[in-house]
């Protein structure tokens, strides 16, 4: 998801039943999953400081895993300094792959990779320490993003 949990969501038919694509509305599931954020030191649904949808802390985490079925929530939407963030003892994980964003912040890129055994790690992206020109080829000789960015592997993490 890109932002956070909602507390309409109670199933994942509620997903297919949005529209795309779609401008959401106030007060809804979509503007929830697009805007709501994990607060540490909170518990339970509270306003959030954006103005739009909700905060929410680790009880709401740990009480949607066990309705929804899952092991891990991974969402992107909000800065960390490390590429990757934990929340509510490992069951969120906030995902920014965005070095250095908006030239603003002095923070990592991070990407989970999740293996065929559903074994998860990460790759941290540091922003690059000098300009790189980037020249046009062909598209049989295309330049991948990764080959541009100074990675280092972060750790592992099993999760089910």
């Amino acid at each position: 998801m890109h932002g956070g949990l909602s507390p309409e969501l109670t199933s994942w038919q509620q997903l297919a039943t949005i529209r795309r694509p779609f401008d959401p509305p106030n007060k809804s599931i979509a503007m929830d999953l697009l805007w709501a954020d994990p607060e540490p030191n909170h518990s339970g649904w509270g306003k959030n400081s954006r103005g739009v949808s909700y905060i929410f802390g680790a009880d709401i985490v740990k009480d949607f895993m066990e309705k929804m079925n899952i092991d891990l929530i991974a969402r992107g939407h909000q800065v960390v300094q490390d590429g990757y963030e934990f929340f509510a003892n490992r069951r969120l994980v906030t995902i920014f792959s965005a070095p250095k964003y908006c030239g603003e912040f002095d923070n990592n890129a991070g990407v989970m990779i999740v293996d065929e055994r559903l074994l998860i790690s990460f790759e941290i992206l540091k922003p690059a320490t000098r300009a790189v020109a980037v020249r046009a080829r062909a598209p049989s000789k295309a330049v991948s993003a990764r080959s541009l960015l100074v990675s280092s592997r972060g750790p592992s993490s099993k999760m089910g």
